[in-house]
């Protein structure tokens, strides 16, 4: 039940994804003051007619203009939806101010500070976009956010590219475009099948070999000890990566690296004027990473020419199985990446292809580096026409909008459910034997040792896959998210971005109305899962337990609920403050970044899985505000599956002493809102051995017997 209520709301939140709108310059003018983009400055003129720019004045001076980056260039960040962000452009062509005014970035909104993206873009403000520009790197003047590397990157590119645009528009600091009476352009005629060791020779194939020693001399440059201070292992003459790239739409090339098949496959699924890379790689470093598993986009390279940067994502990447070309190393990553449609490249310029070398300075710190692999197209491909120079015009300057971008066709959300169809399986089929037990719960706790079996295996499911592999924690920060999306501008999207974490809180939503908050507490939560085991272990290793007298243990479990209420009252006033209040949740630290944080979040997650060992649950029942939201719309569950005998409370006090949390008063009956479902009582409502009622039936039935057999 709880896997098919899951498909159905699945599919429910994939009927309503939002569509988003057109970008304008006008839309957003009125969220920022003057004085933000440009220092002195105190009103903003009209809007210009032929290129959305607006001057900004000092009275009647003019101080520069105001542009939104998303009306030049794409923009297109994690979520598939473009990064608005204004900025201000002096007439000198240097940035004066800019402010990231509307996003939908997951990554952003609900893990990484706002301030820190601030400060990113502030690392921008006095730089010349023209110099900017025609630099050799696309390492940004200022330290990439860890932990968003795509959006920042996303962020400082589209700043650096639609800044040109302006100025070479507006013929800023001598940046006005020039155009040429001639150009070359490929000859698709010219070029033949060539070995590897030839296309390596004359330049059709172009290399960057990095090794160890340089690699670590990088990182020096740039002056961050952390980096520093940990070096990549090995010799200095070592390979680190030995990268190839090229342009394989040249008919030429791809035949000889693809083989005439395999190229004839490619020319057919290119449209008019699209290209299309071979990029292959050998050594420790590889250039695809594990980003785009998770993300859909390889955050490692990067295609540039001129004021033009493409990053590529899973749908226009092919894994080749080598290179057909003679000689041709047996690479252990060969990747055929496509250009989207529509995007300006030039095949007969040069270009580049820029590799981030990232490293870890801390549990979630990164330091970056990045190198350019040059590309000239040899001449024997190229030939020279004759062009008729356009007339010039301001609105030549402005891109394509955002939604006719052919990369956002496909949303973001979609292509991480498609790379992540063995995990949502898993969990499926996971949720479904669960679902399985709960309604056929009488046979199973009719068997004890099989109940402890079974319910140990799953625990161990849980937090060693679901937790620590997948990081399918559940938190109370994804109840606020939720709450603020409904007050403000609900979007699906926001919420498919991780598709087990959409998956449990519906099956969470589902379960609800059949046995409160038990089945997510008792058997889905990670953290859950490893206070119980390590409870059980220390049970093994005969640690006392603490038994909590009925009386306190009452006044203390509202506690949590005391939590949660502070904690969603200050949502409503600043979600980013309450997810700063929501550290009281260890989730993140002993799930999600396995321990790997700073020393106080450790000590504060070892302490109460420390008291654990000593009370059963000790986080669960007193101070989970996850547990207290899930136990308020628990009340409204439809059936009672837990039974119960008459004597139970009055005068037997089995099930109450060995309930784990505590959920069965002295009288008897079961508290809905503290019951975590995980089966005990039922076992011992079945135990001929334990529970008296049973006893007494097991005495009769052996009594019938021994007079049968006396007869």
């Amino acid at each position: 039940m709880l896997a098919i209520s899951a498909a159905f709301l699945i599919l429910a939140g994939v009927s309503s994804t939002a569509q988003a709108a057109a970008p304008l310059l006008g839309q957003y003018l009125s969220r920022v003051e003057p004085s933000e983009l440009f220092p002195g400055a105190d009103r903003f003129g009209p809007i210009h007619n032929s290129v959305p720019v607006a001057p900004i004045l000092q009275g009647d001076k003019v101080l520069g203009y105001a542009y939104l980056n998303s009306d030049f260039v794409n923009t297109t960040g994690y979520s598939g939806r473009p990064i608005h962000v204004l900025v201000g452009l002096g007439t000198d062509a240097r940035v004066a101010g800019a402010k990231l005014v509307d996003h939908h970035e997951p990554i952003v909104l609900i893990g990484i500070a706002a301030e820190r993206i601030n400060r990113f873009i502030a690392g921008y403000v006095g730089q010349s976009v023209v110099a900017l520009a025609s630099q050799s790197s696309s390492s940004p003047p200022v330290d990439i956010v860890s932990g968003a590397t795509v959006t920042v990157m996303v962020i400082g590119d589209s700043i650096v590219r639609s800044g040109r645009k302006v100025a070479q528009a507006l013929g800023l600091a001598g940046a006005a475009a020039t155009t040429a009476q001639s150009k070359r352009v490929l000859d698709p005629t010219q070029g033949d099948v060539e070995d590897w060791a030839t296309l390596v020779g004359d330049g059709s194939v172009r290399r960057l070999a990095l090794t160890v020693g340089e690699v670590n001399a990088a990182f020096e440059r740039t002056g961050k000890a952390e980096a520093m201070a940990k070096p990549e292992p090995g010799a200095a003459d070592e390979s680190f990566i030995d990268l190839y790239a090229t342009l394989v739409s040249i008919p030429a090339i791809g035949r000889s690296l693809l083989g005439e098949a395999e190229y004839q496959t490619l020319a057919q699924k290119l449209k008019p004027g699209q290209h299309a890379l071979l990029i292959a790689g050998q050594g420790r470093y590889s250039f695809k990473g594990s980003g785009y598993v998770r993300g859909g986009i390889f955050d490692r390279i990067e295609l540039v020419q001129g004021d033009t940067g493409v990053r590529f994502r899973d749908r226009t990447h092919s894994r080749l199985g080598g290179v057909a070309a003679a000689g041709a190393p047996d690479f252990p990553e060969v990747g055929l990446f496509v250009i989207p449609e529509g995007t300006e490249f030039d095949p007969a310029e040069p270009w580049r292809l820029s590799l981030l070398v990232q490293r870890a300075t801390g549990a979630l710190e990164k330091a970056f580096v990045s190198f350019d692999l040059g590309y000239q197209p040899p001449a024997k491909y190229l030939k020279t026409e004759a062009v008729t120079p356009p007339a010039p015009t301001m609105a030549a300057a402005t891109a394509v909008a955002p939604e006719q971008d052919p990369s956002a066709e496909i949303p973001l959300w979609q292509r991480i459910w498609e790379n992540r169809l063995v995990d949502i399986a898993v969990t499926l089929s996971a949720i479904a034997f669960l679902t399985g037990l709960f309604f056929f719960q009488d046979s199973l706790v009719r068997r004890p040792a099989l109940y402890q079996r079974v319910r140990i295996g799953f625990l161990l499911f849980t937090l060693v896959w679901l937790g620590w592999y997948a990081k399918a924690q559940l938190s109370v920060v994804n109840i606020f998210t939720f709450a603020d999306a409904v007050r403000t501008e609900f979007r699906w999207d926001y919420f498919l971005m991780d598709p087990l974490v959409f998956i449990l809180w519906f099956s969470v939503a589902a379960s609800i109305l059949f046995w409160g908050r038990g089945a997510f507490c008792g058997w889905l939560c990670p953290f859950g899962a490893l206070q119980e085991l390590l409870y059980k272990v220390g049970q093994l290793l005969h640690l006392p337990k603490v038994k909590v007298p009925f009386g306190v243990h009452q006044r203390l479990w509202p506690i949590k609920y005391m939590i949660f209420l502070v904690l969603f009252g200050l949502s409503m006033y600043s979600l980013s403050a309450a997810e700063r209040g929501a550290e009281v949740e260890p989730f993140k630290t002993a799930i999600i970044l396995h321990f790997f944080r700073d020393w106080w979040f450790v000590l504060f997650a070892v302490a109460l899985l420390a008291a654990g060992l000593f009370i059963e649950r000790f986080f669960c029942r007193y101070l989970c505000p996850l547990g207290a939201a899930l136990a308020i719309p628990g009340r409204m569950r439809m059936f009672d599956w837990l039974r119960r005998y008459k004597e139970c409370g009055s005068p037997c006090q089995r099930c109450g002493n060995e309930c784990p949390v505590q959920a069965i008063h002295p009288e008897g009956h079961i508290n809905p809102n503290e019951c975590i479902q995980c089966m005990h009582c039922q076992v011992l409502y079945h135990h001929d051995q334990k529970c008296p009622v049973m006893i007494q039936r097991r005495l009769k039935r052996e009594k019938r017997a021994a007079g049968s057999s006396l007869a």
